[in-house]
């Protein structure tokens, strides 16, 4: 038996990668880096002690570029820039080191590095003079989330919504913390509403509640993915309950629904002949807007009739989704 106690066909790695991964999660890569070349001198074909590895050492290699930034703001915003190349970066290393099969990994190389930059951004609160700015808010609050701190997550969120009301990203985030808190009602309230005014604007890769994950992860496996993706999302989450948490539009929301429908259904008709929305996005953009109407009609008997004629609409343009809906 190895001197750490652990047993099996690879004694003391384990051992070795539950301490590495508590190092991260308190800040400590170098010791990390330490204890996870210890464990592959133990076994070097270990499959997870490899995938670690590789994901520590990307890390590791951006965070060298911290230096090229003369402010802590500049830091921090480095770091949550490069959570989409990290994301590119697992997909390219493909199976049998996908990003599913090591949740702990994910998890601690998450917290550490969410926790850098929320060092960063705190610095710039500590001094007093960013008490009034809504984007600091917001990346102190999506770093609080990432280092496990949501109820500070929330609090800076909420901030930061203070100011821009109608920001789909802050919508979303505040969302997924309220998801991760258990307030789920609220949490499909911020979601619907966020991807109602731009899925664009929202990080999808950064959402980590499992109603939102599981809803992207299986539209993504229907087939969509880039920007379209983030369109779908609310259609489908509709379809099936999870944007279940309806409200009323007031007279000038409607207003604006209704123009927006015409603009859209304008492009849609003429796709042929060039539009300024990509042609892969006006399908289902049109789709959310559609299902926004229904669920007004749905608060409003005396619009039945636009109702009816709505869904003629969604089926017209996509039999397999109003097929879905009315079933």
């Amino acid at each position: 038996m190895d001197k750490n106690g652990i047993g099996g066909l690879s004694p003391g790695v384990e051992e070795y990668i539950r301490r590495a991964y508590e190092s991260l999660k308190e800040g400590k890569a170098d010791s990390a880096l330490v204890l996870l070349k210890e464990a592959m001198a133990i076994d070097f074909e270990h499959q997870e002690v490899m995938f670690a590895l590789m994901c520590l050492n990307w890390w590791l290699e951006k965070l060298k570029r911290l230096e090229d930034f003369p402010d802590s703001y500049g830091k921090g915003e480095f770091i949550l820039s490069q959570q989409k190349s990290y994301h590119v970066f697992l997909e390219r290393i493909g199976e049998p080191y996908s990003k599913e099969n090591y949740d702990s990994c994910q998890y601690a190389l998450k917290r550490f590095v969410y926790s850098r930059a929320l060092d960063f951004f705190l610095e710039l609160l500590e001094d007093g003079a960013n008490q009034q700015d809504p984007e600091l808010f917001f990346k102190t609050g999506r770093c609080c989330k990432g280092a496990g701190d949501w109820e500070g997550a929330q609090k800076y969120l909420e901030l930061a919504g203070r100011y821009k009301k109608d920001d789909s990203g802050i919508l979303s985030e505040l969302a997924d913390v309220n998801a991760l808190l258990g307030a789920d009602r609220a949490a499909k309230v911020l979601f619907r509403e966020a991807f109602y005014l731009d899925p664009q604007g929202i990080d999808l890769w950064s959402l980590e509640s499992e109603m939102i994950v599981q809803l992207r992860d299986k539209v993504r496996d229907m087939g969509n993915s880039g920007p379209p993706l983030a369109e779908w999302i609310p259609v489908w989450g509709r379809i099936w309950g999870i944007f279940s948490v309806k409200r009323e539009l007031k007279p000038v929301e409607l207003g604006r629904l209704k123009q927006a429908i015409l603009s859209l259904e304008n492009e849609f008709r003429s796709q042929s002949s060039g539009t300024k929305t990509d042609p892969a996005m006006l399908k289902p953009r049109l789709l959310n807007r559609y299902f926004w109407l229904v669920d007004h009609c749905e608060h409003n008997r005396e619009t039945s009739g636009l109702m009816d004629e709505t869904l003629l609409k969604i089926k017209f343009i996509d039999p397999v989704v109003y097929e879905q809906y009315k079933t």
